[in-house]
């Protein structure tokens, strides 16, 4: 039977269709190529037992709740985690919200309450490390343990290796962090990309000579800050020119230093190579390719102008040197 993919949002959402699921539980932060392993095996055991599959995620994540601003930059938000779920053929999202409340939980409360109660899980596929509960009492043994007495049998994780290193979302910021995003995406089963919607701006981009298509990042951190050549698309899969799906360009991404005070939320700003028109209010795909340099701030506009003209005399030079298939175009 082919399981409609829901979001549930919150355990007081959770209805009696709900019970009775092979879960897992984590961050699930990039959906990388060791998390697709997991849902792999979830689906497996949802299909022998007959049951749809569950992912559990918090929100925020609970390094975000302990740490707030200085909590690792996120890989891509919450719309784009769900959607990523959902594509690697995982049945249901339960996002739960990550508050006082759900923090207080001990490890038995949290199985009885959401696991048993809850969801009525038949399994559940979690590492050998997993910690939960306000004292993380629970752990592993404990689960099975309660799986015992509750009727639901407990597994471990696959664990992905590549480059003889385990696959992680730490890695991949490591990786994006230092410009290599052949790494990001060996380890991501796909290149790494932004998605959000253009948002009116300053206009700024235009006075520089280079108009832009300003997207925001809704997050405490990026975890690209510099000047990227990109290639971008709409998520919709339209065009975004004239018999074109796809468009090079080149980015911003970060503070704008030179024009914005303290306190300023992250942004990503791209300028479309030979592309005029309207982007308000589309979504785009923002993939990145390659970095150019790091952000920093200018004594005056003009010095930004002249360099944003370089910035993309240099990122034409890339894509020269580094063509996409023409099927892409």
């Amino acid at each position: 039977m082919v399981q409609e993919r829901e979001l549930i949002r919150g355990l007081h959402n959770l209805r009696p269709r709900h019970r009775g699921c092979v879960a897992t539980i984590g961050s699930f932060d990039g959906v990388h190529r060791g998390h697709q392993a997991i849902i792999a095996q979830v689906r497996e055991r949802a299909r022998e037992h007959g049951v749809p599959s569950v992912a559990m995620i918090f929100e925020p994540q609970p390094h975000e709740f302990f740490s707030g601003e200085r909590a690792p930059a996120r890989l891509m938000r919450f719309k784009e985690k769900v959607q990523a779920l959902f594509d690697a053929g995982i049945d249901r999202v339960l996002c739960l919200y990550f508050n006082g409340h759900l923090r207080s939980l001990s490890g038995e409360a949290f199985i009885r309450q959401i696991l048993v109660d809850g969801l009525d899980i038949r399994h559940l596929v979690v590492g050998d490390d997993f910690r939960f509960g306000c004292d993380r009492s629970g752990d592993y043994q404990l689960l099975q343990k309660h799986g015992a007495e509750a009727g639901y049998t407990v597994e471990d994780t696959a664990t992905v290796e590549i480059r003889g290193e385990r696959v992680s979302s730490t890695r991949i910021r490591q990786a994006l962090e230092s410009g290599d995003f052949e790494l990001a995406e060996t380890l991501l089963g796909k290149p790494y990309q932004i998605t959000g919607r253009v948002a009116p701006g300053r206009a700024l981009g235009r006075q520089l000579g280079a108009p832009t298509a300003n997207v925001r990042l809704h997050r405490y951190r990026s975890p690209l800050v510099g000047v990227y050549t990109v290639r971008v698309r709409a998520t919709d899969g339209s065009e975004l020119a004239a018999g074109r799906r796809e468009v090079d360009g080149v980015a911003n991404v970060g503070f704008r230093p030179t024009v914005e005070g303290e306190g300023a939320q992250p942004l990503l700003e791209v300028n479309l190579f030979d592309f005029s028109g309207d982007l308000y209010g589309r979504e785009l795909a923002v993939e990145f390719c390659h970095k150019l340099r790091d952000e920093e701030k200018f004594d005056s506009l003009e010095i930004l102008k002249a360099q944003i003209a370089q910035d993309i005399r240099d990122a034409r030079a890339w894509f020269d040197q580094h063509p996409r298939p023409s099927d892409a175009r």
